[in-house]
């Protein structure tokens, strides 16, 4: 059928323009960008990208180390002050030219780098975010079994200092009669009682005489840490001794790189379908857990140690850079995430209330997980007989030993052991598809011509390289690569990026030419207040971020293992990779244009012929706004702009 209709135009009554556009035409749609099926995918994907692992593993440890409830007031203050109007910016710009990070820089080619490096952020992070979703897949295998296999001693993985759950319980109320025994034992007896004492418990030898014999200290290894280390990692010595791949994991990583194609292979269309179940269930499991965890014996006293305010730690400027720094990481901004899912957004539709919503919802998730996390918590250390903040981690500590030791004392344990690394999983998936999907269009936008009419196969490949890229993280000395890439990758280049997008938005376009782009999609400009937080407010707030992250990132470290000079130095450059192409981009830009120093700069610092929306419909809209702004665009350009006012942005790349 396409040939036939390529074939039937006469040539002799055609011209080349019409020729190549007819042909455009039937090319079209097989280039054409898709978006959102339904009126809740955005919001359900946008609130699944941005609730992810750390409002389960750092927003609970954060608040306990920043004083309880009172580390609530920066937190909500930093999400106003950052968050929120970040959100919107980068909601605004993705909605209203339907692209992704780094097409979209149309708006100012000078700063296109900034999209790359987005983009690197990205695919760096989903590399080893993947491993953490193929840990917790592994965890929700081996929690199909009437006995948790961290809950027990005497495995092959299991040490001579093992202790498992139930002696642990047992021996708290032991250990003053066993205290008291000791100092009454010979030195021949007490050797084996020993092996029956309290973990890390100091024991004194007093002979018959009363005189002190020796002192002795036994650290005894709680049984689900052993399962972690020895077991699920096989962990080494150092990042020296890398080891081999662990088969499991290879299997787990695998199929979660499965998952994530069968639902990005279709783009957004499949994506939105599969939120509408990954995005509220989590929200069920946690109602789930918490109604069983606030009936546990110890739950109250976690719920307190949890939200009773410490004012006195207000004081202290790590609470405060802490606040901002998790805000930062949990609402998403500068991943490109945020951009790429509002680019599928229909052109009218009301992006000013959902992004006033997902960041309050996303931060809301991170409060609510707080008093389930810490009702078990308080559980588990009611059990041991511990304090609360014995049993507190952060990061996969908690996740994979502290939570799983304290649900293998819950009756029942293998179902809320199934409950728990089910939701983690999903929530893990949730994030992963918003970082994975930021990639995919970005490849795609570039090259939409190639590419998007391929999408199932640049899906698979793109999969399979990110597969490849983890396999160095499980091997059995692999953590300590994935602590690199952690502890570089998302830090203090996430706060530059996003520094650098505000000054490009609120200084080079203009905050009045963006209201004007507000106002031409959802029909009002909003509140004066949004130009000065995205010119003055918003900036400072990021460079303070940025400030804090520099002075408090020493070398990385996994627990107590040091990192050698040359680990130091590589995670550095990791960091440095996603920075690299901003002034790379800003000097070809101004290499590539013509005129002298100041007409370049003049040239790349404001809208290509490429910038505006993409359907026809609301191009002459805004074409017809540019009109009665001209000083928006040069003449030379709108004109430019007018000249294509029929043609799509993918039309105008094929062309190009």
């Amino acid at each position: 059928m396409t040939k036939d209709r390529k074939t039937s135009i006469p040539s002799s009554s055609t011209s080349s323009s019409e020729s190549i556009s007819m042909t455009n035409s039937v090319e079209k749609k097989p280039m054409e960008r898709e978006g959102w099926k339904g009126t809740l995918d955005f919001i359900l994907t946008c609130i699944g990208y941005a609730v992810g692992l750390g409002n389960i593993w750092r927003f609970p440890y954060l608040c306990y180390k920043s004083g309880g409830g009172a580390f609530f007031i920066p937190y909500v203050l930093f999400l106003c002050l950052c968050g929120i109007p970040l959100f919107f910016m980068e909601t605004v710009y993705g909605q209203f030219s339907s692209l992704s990070p780094i097409a979209i820089w149309n708006i100012c080619p000078m700063f296109k780098g900034v999209g790359i490096g987005m983009v690197i952020v990205s695919g760096l992070v989903c590399v080893y975010y993947n491993v953490i979703v193929a840990w917790t897949l592994y965890y929700l295998f081996m929690s199909f079994r009437a006995v948790l296999p961290w809950s027990t001693c005497g495995n092959w993985w299991n040490t001579e200092n093992c202790m498992d759950v139930e002696n642990s319980v047992s021996m708290v109320g032991n250990q003053s009669s066993v205290a008291t025994n000791v100092t009454r034992m010979s030195v021949m007896n007490g050797t084996s009682l020993l092996s029956n004492a309290s973990s890390m418990l100091n024991y004194t030898m007093i002979g018959d005489n009363n005189t002190v014999i020796s002192s002795n200290k036994i650290n005894y290894i709680s049984s689900s840490e052993e399962f972690w280390e020895n077991h699920v990692l096989q962990l080494t010595d150092g990042i020296e001794t890398i080891g081999t791949l662990r088969w499991q994991l290879v299997i787990t990583l695998a199929l979660a790189w499965v998952c994530v194609f069968f639902c990005l292979f279709k783009g957004v269309a499949v994506l939105g379908k599969v939120m509408h179940f990954c995005a509220p269930f989590p929200y069920l499991v946690l109602l789930v857990l918490l109604i069983r965890g606030v009936t546990l014996d110890g739950a109250i006293e976690g719920i307190k140690f949890y939200i009773i305010p410490q004012w006195d730690k207000l004081a202290t400027f790590q609470v405060w850079g802490d606040a901002a720094l998790q805000i930062f990481y949990s609402v998403g901004m500068a991943w490109g995430g945020i951009i790429t899912m509002a680019s599928y957004n229909d052109f009218k539709h009301n992006v000013y209330r959902d992004a006033m919503l997902v960041p309050f919802i996303n931060c809301g998730t991170s409060i609510f997980a707080g008093f389930v996390i810490f009702s078990i918590l308080g559980f588990m250390a009611h059990e041991t007989g511990k304090s609360v903040e014995d049993v507190v981690k952060q990061g996969p500590g908690l996740t994979f030993v502290a939570y799983p030791e304290a649900v293998s004392m819950l009756p029942i344990s293998p179902l809320w052991s199934v409950l728990f690394f089910l939701m983690l999983f999903i929530i893990g998936l949730d994030s992963q598809f918003g970082m994975f999907e930021t990639c995919l269009s970005a490849f795609m936008d570039e090259f939409p011509g190639v590419l998007r009419k391929r999408r199932v196969l640049v899906s698979a490949v793109a999969c399979f390289i990110e597969f490849l890229l983890g396999l160095p993280l499980i091997t059995e000395g692999g953590i300590y690569i994935l602590q690199i890439i952690d502890w570089y990758c998302a830090s203090f280049s996430l706060m530059l990026i996003s520094l650098t997008e505000c000054l490009a938005i609120g200084w080079v376009y203009g905050v009045d030419r963006f209201y004007k782009d507000i106002e031409l999609m959802i029909g009002f400009q909003p509140m004066g207040l949004w130009k000065y937080m995205w010119k003055f407010v918003t900036p400072l707030v990021i460079l303070f971020i940025w400030l804090f992250s520099i002075i408090t990132l020493g070398p990385v470290t996994y627990g107590e293992v040091t990192y050698p000079q040359w680990a130091v130095t590589f995670g550095w450059c990791l960091g440095m990779v996603s920075l690299v192409p901003i002034p790379a981009c800003a000097i070809y830009s101004l290499f590539k244009s013509e005129g002298t120093l100041l007409q370049r700069f003049r040239s790349v610092t404001k809208p290509s012929e490429k910038w505006g929306p993409c359907k026809d419909i609301h191009r002459q809209e805004y074409l017809e706004s540019l009109e009665q702004d001209k000083h928006a665009l040069p003449l030379y350009q709108t004109n430019v702009v007018k000249r294509n006012v029929n043609t799509s942005p993918e039309e105008r790349a094929f062309l190009s």
